[in-house]
C-alpha cells in the first residue's frame, strides 16, 4: 500500500504551485503582456446531415485522454515556468494500485505558470481530484471504491486548455464521471471564458446556445424511451439555468481546434451520464 505521505506530498506541491504562483503574480506580471486571444476560427455554418451522434462524440471525447500535454506550433521557449525543467503542463503524480479496499489509477497534472489564475486552477485540482485519492486511501468502511483520474492538455493559439475526467465507483453507489477543464491564456494571464472562445471563433452564442438546447432536448427524449420501459435513467431539467451560456463552466479547445461545451452531470450527481456539445 502507498504510504499516506505521498498523498501529503502531492498535496504540497499544489499548495507550493499555488504560493508561488500568488507571489509572482504580485510582482512580476507586467501590464504589457495583456493582449488579445489568437486562435483558429470556425464557422457556425453547420450541415445537420453530417453531424456526429452524442455516441461518436462521447467516443472522440474519451480517447483525448492520454496524460498528455501538446503543445502544438506554440513557441513556449519565453515562457517563464515555475520549474523551468518541466512543460507547461506535466504528470505530478502518477499511481496504480489495487487491493480488497480500493481500484486506482491516477494521473494528476500540474499547470507549471506562474499567476493567480493557474494557482486557483490548481487548488481546484488538489480540492476536486487529489484530495480524493487521499480519502479513498483511508477509506475503512468496508465499501470497495474503483477511481481513476486522467488528462489531456492542449496550446491553441495563446489558449491553454486542460481537461480532467475521473470516473468513481464507490459500493453500491452508482459510477460518477466528473470532468474539470482550465482555459488560460498564456498572453494576457487570464481565465478564457467561453463567450471568449464563441467570440472568437465566430460562433453567434444565440446560435451556440440553439444548438446546446436541441442536443440537450434530443437526450431527454430518447433517455424518456428508457423511462417509459422501467429504466431508471438521469432526467435532464431543460429549464435549467446550467445550459445557458452565461453559467457554463466546462469547455475547451480540443487539438484540431474544436471546442467541446461538456455538462458533464456527474459532477454533482452519482451518474456517467453527460452530454457533448461539439463545433468543429
Amino acid at each position: 500500500m502507498k504510504s499516506p505521505k505521498i498523498i501529503y506530498i502531492l498535496i504540497s506541491i499544489f499548495c507550493f504551485f499555488a504560493i508561488v504562483a500568488g507571489v509572482y503574480a504580485q510582482f512580476f506580471v507586467e501590464e504589457e503582456q495583456r493582449d488579445n486571444i489568437i486562435v483558429p476560427t470556425i464557422s457556425n455554418e453547420e450541415d445537420d446531415d453530417d453531424e456526429k451522434t452524442q455516441e461518436e462524440i462521447k467516443t472522440q471525447f474519451s480517447a483525448l485522454f492520454t496524460n498528455q500535454f501538446n503543445a502544438g506550433n506554440y513557441k513556449n521557449n519565453n515562457i517563464q515556468r515555475l520549474d523551468n525543467s518541466k512543460a507547461i503542463v506535466y504528470n505530478a503524480y502518477h499511481m496504480e494500485e489495487k487491493n480488497e479496499n480500493y481500484e486506482m489509477k491516477i494521473d494528476l497534472p500540474v499547470i507549471n505558470l506562474p499567476g493567480e489564475t493557474v494557482a486557483e486552477f490548481n487548488n481546484i485540482t488538489q480540492t476536486v481530484f487529489a484530495n480524493k485519492v487521499s480519502e479513498v486511501m483511508n477509506n475503512q468502511n468496508g465499501n470497495k471504491t474503483i477511481y481513476s483520474v486522467s488528462y489531456t492538455a492542449y496550446i491553441n493559439g495563446n489558449i491553454l486548455s486542460l481537461v480532467i475526467q475521473s470516473t468513481l465507483k464507490e459500493g453500491n453507489n452508482p459510477q460518477r464521471v466528473i470532468v474539470q477543464s482550465y482555459n488560460y491564456n498564456l498572453v494576457t494571464g487570464k481565465k478564457v471564458t467561453i463567450a471568449d472562445m464563441l467570440s472568437q471563433k465566430n460562433i453567434v452564442q444565440s446560435d451556440a446556445q440553439k444548438k446546446i438546447n436541441q442536443v440537450v432536448k434530443k437526450q431527454q427524449e430518447e433517455a424518456q424511451v428508457f423511462v417509459e420501459s422501467g429504466y431508471t435513467v438521469y432526467y435532464r431539467d431543460l429549464t435549467n439555468a446550467m445550459y445557458q451560456i452565461a453559467n457554463i463552466s466546462t469547455y475547451f479547445i480540443g487539438p484540431n481546434g474544436e471546442l467541446y461545451i461538456i455538462f458533464a452531470y456527474g459532477n454533482q450527481n452519482f451518474t456517467s451520464e453527460m452530454d457533448i456539445i461539439l463545433f468543429e
